[in-house]
């Protein structure tokens, strides 16, 4: 039996707006909709459930309308939450303008995600077989980067530790991401946040500095290139460019959740890394095509996306064979 993804990131609430650009300073725009949607860690949560893997929540929520309204959600997609509620403090919140070229700027107030203590981590244990995930938001709460951290070092020897180091990775303490760096074991990050660790250069010399320099106990390192899929980084010493699939974005929110939620479910599953990294891209190119950040699809919908694009190309190249 597969064990779980254990989650010791964050969830908040988003307020998202869609706009057709964003506003200059000082001026107005009037959004063309808004939607109240869980974000923030339950999209990676959400594309690992549907794509198979059992997903619990090791963070906090809060007491308060947002809390309830992530609570409302984690039971919608059978998500269970492992630590209670903190008595004090509400939810996080984020607002997110989403623009008419798909793409989107965030502004977010920390809650009750940004204050873990080791009572609140202690209901959250361990099994043989499970996977945990951790992401540079909570690392870069002062009230909760130390004791996330120490949580992680305790971690036993033979649980796999996937770290999604997020666009705020400048937030973080270089001592804090260098300690959970070294217990990671998949590192899945874009190319800004790659650069951001391991110093500028092309994608396999970061790729490989990331494995050799930073995350010494590293099976891998993931580095996304949104549309163009993904460049995947073995501790043996491999590299591969997983090219990404050609589709009609209409929403970006959410994508890096969902190729990450995708990755770990694939991988639990079994498949090679650069099988799961093809699935994973998969998986986002489908969420990229859909509103909202939760948007990641089934893994029955992944394959018979994969199916369909392989059926495709295979029909493609016959035509060109026959041409020539």
């Amino acid at each position: 039996m597969r064990g779980r993804l254990v989650h010791v990131g964050s969830a908040v609430v988003d307020y998202v707006y869609r706009i057709d650009a964003l506003p200059a300073a000082g001026t107005e725009k009037t959004a063309t909709s808004y939607a109240r949607v869980a974000g923030g860690g339950f999209n990676m949560m959400v594309a690992a459930s549907r794509t198979g893997m059992k997903v619990v929540f090791g963070g906090q929520l809060g007491t308060g309308p947002d809390g309830d309204f992530l609570r409302a959600a984690f039971a919608a997609e059978g998500i269970e939450t492992l630590t209670p509620p903190s008595p004090s403090m509400d939810s996080g919140n984020c607002v997110a303008m989403i623009s008419g070229d798909a793409e989107r700027t965030f502004v977010s107030w920390p809650g009750a995600e940004s204050q873990l203590t080791p009572a609140v981590m202690a209901p959250v244990t361990i099994m043989a077989g499970d996977w945990v995930f951790t992401s540079g938001y909570t690392l870069s709460y002062p009230d909760s980067r130390d004791v996330l951290a120490d949580w992680i070092e305790a971690l036993p020897a033979g649980i796999p530790l996937v770290f999604d180091p997020t666009p705020v990775i400048a937030d973080i303490p270089r001592p804090i991401l260098n300690r959970v760096l070294a217990r990671t074991t998949w590192l899945s990050c874009n190319t800004n946040e790659a650069a951001e660790i391991a110093g500028p250069g092309d994608a396999q010399t970061v790729a490989i500095r990331l494995l050799a320099e930073h995350c010494p106990r590293g099976d891998g390192v993931v580095i996304r290139a949104g549309a163009h899929g993904c460049l995947v980084r073995i501790a043996d010493g491999g590299t591969r460019a997983v090219p990404g699939f050609e589709v009609e974005a209409v929403d970006t929110n959410g994508a890096g959740d969902t190729h990450i939620g995708a990755f770990v479910s694939g991988l639990s599953r079994g498949m090679p890394p650069c099988e799961a990294a093809r699935y994973a891209n998969a998986a986002a190119a489908l969420s990229v095509t859909r509103h909202g950040g939760s948007s990641a699809p089934t893994h029955e919908e992944t394959q018979e996306f994969l199916t369909q694009h392989d059926q495709a190309t295979t029909a493609h190249g016959r035509e060109e064979a026959t041409a020539t």
